[in-house]
């Protein structure tokens, strides 16, 4: 046991919120999916949580060989990576793929695995790291607004329109946060204003382009209009999931029903991902739902700590904008299940099942730990690494 914890570098605590965090997942994902075997009629109890089991196991191997990695490799990767994601998410586009009648143009699959591979989750990773690169790189320059046009946000653009057809919700999240890792890293604020500007202006373009040519992206905008629609009447197709999860929570009480109790798992869909906040809320009550909040807190108190200890600029910024987006997207699934905002299709960070959704958190996590345990790192070794240098000795 002591060999293995000489091998575990950086943050003792983000392994141990990250271990309370996928131990407690288990009896939830064991209870939540119910409703897929009984309802949906997929698999078995014991099955569902045995994938969960593998998809963690495999998910802590992520983070243990990610965090081994100097952190200063993801700074030229992230360069080499653009390419790639785009090319994965105009192929993920064009297969057009549909399960159970539903639009799921946003995955590929895994051959040989049998694993959807969600790659818009890959793209926000790597766009976060790429905007890192690109503000420490120009920390100490007049930033001139059109040479950012062509150096930054062409390449956050394209990647960002390419995700957007087919998830709305993490388009939003990523340009979100790189709004907020740019106001961070000391990007003039009223360029800032003309991005949002124009990226409003591309969201309302690609609406028209959508209700125009309906065949050409069917049911996004049609999606994304019902669940703002279900959100804000009562009366909206939506509802049924947000009154399932409301009934969830409104019966839990203070301590819960108790772990394997719920009711509502076998009525609420996607109980075991995008809602099974709500089944943790009935199941383990008032208090259960505050002690996973609390958790999610002390992880991104943990990365800011992270961020403020580190010794170059890039770091502080690619752990702030691979780490925080983490809790949020753990505040909105939250947000989601107590109808404080519309369904997003959001999953909460290491308790939800997925496969995509865990292994991009756990490589996110990685890099934080790498962050925390590099002490000798500086801006100059990291920001004048070659991208093609760094392929090179990787394959060497």
């Amino acid at each position: 046991m002591k060999t293995i914890f000489q091998h575990i570098k950086g943050d003792r605590a983000i392994w141990a919120i990250v271990a309370v965090l996928a131990i407690f997942s288990f009896m939830p994902i064991y209870s939540a999916s119910t409703n897929l075997v009984y309802v949906v009629g997929n698999g078995s109890t014991f099955g569902h949580l045995v994938k969960h089991i593998v998809l963690l196991i495999t998910g802590f191997a992520v983070i243990y060989g990610v965090h081994r990695i100097p952190y200063r490799y993801f700074s030229g990767g992230a360069v080499l990576m653009i390419p790639v994601v785009i090319l994965l998410l105009v192929f993920t586009l064009a297969q057009g793929k549909v399960i159970g009648g539903a639009n799921a143009s946003r995955w590929i699959r895994i051959p040989f695995v049998g694993i959807g591979f969600q790659t818009s989750t890959l793209a926000g990773l790597v766009l976060m790291v790429y905007v890192s690169r690109y503000l420490a790189k120009n920390k100490e320059k007049v930033i001139v607004f059109k040479e950012s046009l062509l150096q930054l946000w062409l390449p956050v653009g394209l990647v960002l329109v390419l995700v957007l057809p087919a998830n709305f919700s993490t388009t939003a999240i990523v340009f979100s946060m790189i709004l907020l890792l740019t106001y961070i890293g000391g990007y003039p604020l009223k360029y800032i204003g003309y991005i949002v500007s124009m990226g409003l202006f591309s969201l309302l373009f690609f609406i028209l382009v959508a209700k125009a040519f309906p065949d050409a992206m069917p049911n996004r905008v049609n999606t994304w209009q019902s669940r703002i629609e279900g959100f804000s009447r009562p009366e909206g197709k939506e509802n049924y999931q947000v009154e399932k999860a409301k009934i969830a929570i409104a019966t839990g009480g203070v301590i819960g029903k108790g772990p394997g109790k719920s009711v509502q798992k076998n009525f609420l869909p996607q109980s075991s991902s995008d809602f099974i906040y709500a089944i943790i809320v009935e199941e383990y009550g008032f208090v259960g739902a505050v002690v996973v909040m609390f958790i999610y807190f002390l992880l991104l108190l943990r990365i800011l700590i992270t961020a403020k200890k580190a010794t170059t600029v890039f770091a502080t910024l690619m752990v702030v904008g691979v780490g925080v987006p983490i809790v949020f997207q753990a505040m909105i699934n939250m947000a989601v299940a107590v109808n404080i905002l519309p369904v997003t299709g959001q999953t909460l960070p290491l308790i939800s099942s997925g496969g995509t959704s865990i292994w991009m958190t756990c490589f996110a996590l990685g890099m934080i730990l790498s962050v925390s345990a590099s002490k000798n790192e500086t801006e100059e070794t990291i920001l004048d690494d070659n991208p093609l240098d760094i392929l090179h000795e990787t394959i060497d």
